[in-house]
């Protein structure tokens, strides 16, 4: 086999790998919507990824949330400044962090925290067959271990997400407090002047949209995990930068969907 006949066939397994990949994943996808709405519940499994998830997320999301939050403030000033407009500063801010940058800070947070352990966790039980253990002891794996993680990163993030917009608002505060001496009742009522119910609106849909990916792609990756320690090492990055992509390419068409309406 000559270099360029080489040079095809690995282009073509990478294409029929890549599609193979497309199309379990959409397998995946439709599996855990079937038993999604399927008795039995396992309520308190599902109690205990939030836990997991969310109340173990808090602390790092407080931090970056207050940051982002004082640090944009203090990016925008100068140059509303220039234009004589720093009373706009709160409703800048305000706009800013409930529309885009509370979501999606959260997603991304989530997306290297929740995500690389949902991974990593069904990985390492693939891997020393404790998935086929309890398939064995009559117990459904999938049910058990994927849905209930995916339905408490869809229920976890968006209440991290509007945690996360709040604790930047606070930040954000903290520095036009400092810079105007403004209280606490003018900033909050000039951010929220003009924030509509469409803006709470689309910050919670893109941030269930974010928990869902998340989650279905973590628990894919994990569940499908090969080659042992390296293999679930291999998922478990996968995961993060397959979620993390997806994420930026939600909020992409999300945002057109949002602005669409919003001007039609």
């Amino acid at each position: 086999m000559n270099t360029i006949d080489s040079k095809k066939y690995f282009f073509s397994k990478g294409i029929d790998s890549y599609l193979e990949g497309v199309y379990k994943g959409y397998q995946f996808t439709i599996r855990f919507f079937k038993e999604a709405f399927v008795l039995p519940f396992h309520w308190r499994e599902i109690i205990n990824q939030c836990f997991e998830i969310g109340l173990k997320s808090l602390s790092l999301i407080t931090l970056t949330a207050f940051i982002v939050g004082v640090v944009f403030t203090k990016q925008s000033r100068p140059s509303l400044e220039n234009f004589g407009a720093v009373s706009w500063l709160p409703s800048l801010i305000g706009i800013a962090i409930v529309r885009a940058l509370g979501p999606l800070v959260t997603a991304l947070i989530c997306a290297g925290k929740v995500g690389s352990s949902i991974s990593a966790e069904l990985g390492s039980m693939k891997v020393t067959e404790q998935i086929e253990a309890m398939e064995v002891s009559a117990i459904n794996p999938f049910k058990y271990l994927v849905v209930t993680r995916v339905i408490a990163t869809t229920i976890s993030i968006p209440i991290l997400a509007l945690y996360c917009s709040f604790v930047g608002l606070i930040g954000s505060f903290y520095n036009v407090h400092n810079q105007e001496a403004t209280s606490f009742e003018i900033f909050y009522k000039n951010a929220f002047s003009n924030i509509s119910f469409l803006d709470i609106f689309s910050s919670v849909t893109k941030s269930i949209v974010y928990g869902f990916t998340i989650g279905i792609i973590g628990c894919y990756k994990g569940y499908f995990a090969t080659q042992g320690t390296r293999g679930v090492g291999k998922a478990t990055n996968q995961a993060v930068v397959l979620a993390i992509f997806a994420i930026f390419f939600e909020e992409v068409i999300i945002v057109q969907v949002v602005n669409w309406i919003r001007y039609f």
